[in-house]
This record gives C-alpha cells, structure tokens and sequence, in this order.
C-alpha cells in the first residue's frame, strides 16, 4: 500500500501513545495474547507488550511495520509483527487463539466475524472506528470506512458491552466521530462466534 507506506515515511498517522480506551480496557486484565489488527507503526502493541501482553501486531504497511520493530527494539520488547493485508487474507485469525483483540480506526466488516471468532471465551475486543458523521472535510471521504451510528455495537450484540460510546474521537487527529467499544465475549453459551 504505497499510500500509507508514504504517509508513514512523512510521519504522519504514527502517534506513540496508546488511546486511552485501550489502557481503560487492560487496566484490570492479566497479560495474555494481544492481537492488533491494523497496527501501523504499533503505539497499541508497543504498549501492550511493556505490559508483559504476548503481542502479534499486522499491517499491511512495510513502513509501519519497520517503524514498530525499531520502536520495539528500543522500548525493549518483542512483538510478533506482521506484513500482511487484511483485504486480501493474507493474515488468518485462528479460532479461540487471543485473549484480546484490538481494531483501531480501521474498518473492515467482514472481518468481524472472524474477529469475534478469534477471541477466547472471556476475553475481549477492544475497538475505536470512525462513524459516518457527514464532516466530507475528514478523512476517509469514503462512507464503505465509516460505521453507522450503532453499527458497531450490533456487530456485538450478543456480548457482554463493558463500555460503549459514540461521539468525538479522544485524539486530536481524527477528526470523524467515532464509535468506542470495550466487549467481553461470553464464557459460555451458543451465539458466542
């Protein structure tokens, strides 16, 4: 992805500190496995993993992944990281396999089933996505990368909602509302996929 492979190259969209929604999240968790999905230059994974979180970051971007492997070599920490895009499924989400998975400004909705299927029993997803507010002035211009107002929410209906909210981004950068979700998927029952 040439694009962000640019953007990366100028600095742009490579922020160090986590969102406060993640360090809400794990604030009370045990370390265990940490997916995150569409990392760019790793400010979650770096994060989790100064946290003792066992931490496989992806991207499609080579820059972004490059920038968070030097980030982790100088924080100290290993990160499985990953070049992979996601579109493509070039990176496969085993059932079961994370105790948290974490989605940052990134929208891609058939993956959620998959996301939701990636996660233990009792683990959680962590997620901040844009929402379709009609701002045409931010970024992305295009409406099939912004959730619909309760869109995210329904995607985990069937789960424990541990925090959601809807409403300006807690980051100066984005400038689209966006929808917040902390969920739990539930240890035992049949709709938990």
């Amino acid at each position: 992805m040439p694009d962000w492979d640019e953007r990366y190259r100028r600095g742009e969209q490579a922020p160090k500190e986590p969102t406060p929604l993640l360090r809400s999240a794990v604030e009370h968790l045990s370390p265990g496995r940490a997916l995150d999905l569409a990392c760019g230059t790793g400010r979650h994974s770096i994060f989790l993993a100064e946290r003792a979180w066992n931490v496989t970051a992806v991207d499609s971007s080579r820059i972004a992944i490059a920038i968070l492997q030097q980030r982790a070599s100088e924080s100290g920490v290993a990160i499985d990281a990953r070049v992979a895009d996601l579109e493509l499924g070039e990176f496969q989400i085993q059932p079961d396999a994370f105790d948290l998975i974490c989605v940052f400004y990134y929208l891609q909705r058939d993956l959620f089933p998959v996301i939701r299927a990636g996660v233990k029993p009792g683990g959680r997803v962590v997620a901040a996505i844009h929402l379709n507010d009609g701002k045409p002035e931010a970024r992305p211009s295009n409406p099939a990368f912004l959730l619909g107002p309760g869109e995210l929410r329904e995607f985990f209906r069937d789960w424990e909602i541990e925090h959601y909210r809807e409403g300006a981004s807690e980051e100066e950068s984005h400038h689209h509302d966006t929808a917040f979700l902390i969920g739990r998927k539930p240890v035992t029952g049949s709709s938990t996929n």
